[in-house]
């Protein structure tokens, strides 16, 4: 199995060339590819499903149908060109190389496994294969779909922290009660498990940032999806740009909420607000400069910038109050 060469796929370079590419020629091709990959899996599975087992020269012949499979897929893979999108590429990718994992793992429980009747374990393998090529139906078809999808799942990951922070403070007035046992109840007057007035108060400026970072997603998602361009290298580079600042903000949001549960920690919080509102504004100048931003976004880019600073003093000034 090690002359598959699976692994080449992460790290490979695309198939950039001065002939004309066709997308839509290489959706074709590529789904043609992924269907002939389910039915040499197929045909594997059920030769290996009972006895009697297959002769060597019949499973020699299996071997080499599911090996030129495999490397057809991947090279279509490899005629994708990164002109045509980094985000797109890389979920192609990622769906390629579940497939073939998916193919390893089928051959290994074949191997691995005395042959008396379909086991459970093959059978899961061989659903996981179908599985993983039935994802490619789902994909988006180019790089503006793309972005679209991996802002969609940004934004979800955000409105969770929001929600998550509001649900704690709706609750209860100890956030940890629930998990607390009566005994350690006793103990909350250390401040250790609830939030003080000041913690709450230092807290709304916080969620301004949040529900700023929110905002931030969801408007450039409308502008990807209204002004989005794929037909220039240049703007596909720059929706791939737009993608790769924007994951940075659900992990910096992610951390802001970490340090705002009791005891609050002031200085990580600072330095959290501080970091979230930094990844922020690059978001934002980098968005004013691409070619998803019309005149009329401008009004919104410097309405999301004025909010990120309103909140940051706000939050700096609590913080410099309370010491």
């Amino acid at each position: 199995m090690s002359g598959f060469g699976w692994l080449f796929l992460l790290n490979g370079e695309s198939n950039e060339s001065n002939g004309v590419f066709n997308l839509s020629n290489f959706w074709d091709t590529l789904m043609q590819a992924v269907k002939a990959a389910s039915q040499e899996a197929t045909k594997l599975s059920l030769a290996f499903s009972k006895p009697p087992l297959p002769t060597q020269e019949d499973g020699e012949k299996f071997a080499e149908s599911i090996q030129k499979s495999v490397l057809a897929l991947s090279t279509v893979y490899y005629w994708l060109p990164k002109s045509h999108g980094i985000t797109l590429r890389r979920l192609v990718r990622d769906a390629t190389a579940e497939v073939l994992d998916g193919i390893v793992q089928l051959v290994d429980v074949i191997v691995s496994s005395p042959l008396q009747s379909l086991s459970q374990e093959q059978l899961q393998s061989t659903g996981g294969v179908w599985s993983a090529c039935d994802q490619f139906a789902h994909l988006p078809r180019d790089n503006r779909a793309a972005v679209l999808g991996v802002l969609a799942s940004y934004i979800g990951v955000v409105k969770d922290a929001i929600e998550e922070m509001e649900q704690a403070q709706a609750e209860s007035q100890d956030p940890f009660s629930d998990v607390l046992d009566d005994e350690d109840q006793d103990s909350r007057g250390n401040q250790d498990t609830y939030w003080s007035e000041e913690d709450r108060q230092l807290m709304a400026p916080c969620q301004g940032l949040m529900k700023a970072s929110a905002a931030c997603l969801r408007k450039l998602l409308s502008a990807v999806k209204a002004n989005g361009n794929v037909s220039m290298p240049e703007t596909v580079a720059q929706l791939d740009d737009l993608a790769d600042i924007s994951k940075e903000i659900s992990p910096s949001v992610d951390d802001l909420v970490l340090s705002l549960y009791p005891p609050m920690d002031y200085s990580g919080v600072d330095q959290n607000a501080c970091k979230l509102t930094l990844v922020l504004k690059k978001v934002l100048d980098i968005i004013r400069v691409s070619h998803v931003c019309l005149e009329a976004d401008l009004n919104w880019v410097q309405f999301l910038n004025g909010a990120l600073d309103h909140n940051l003093q706000k939050i700096k000034a609590l913080i410099q109050g309370s010491s």
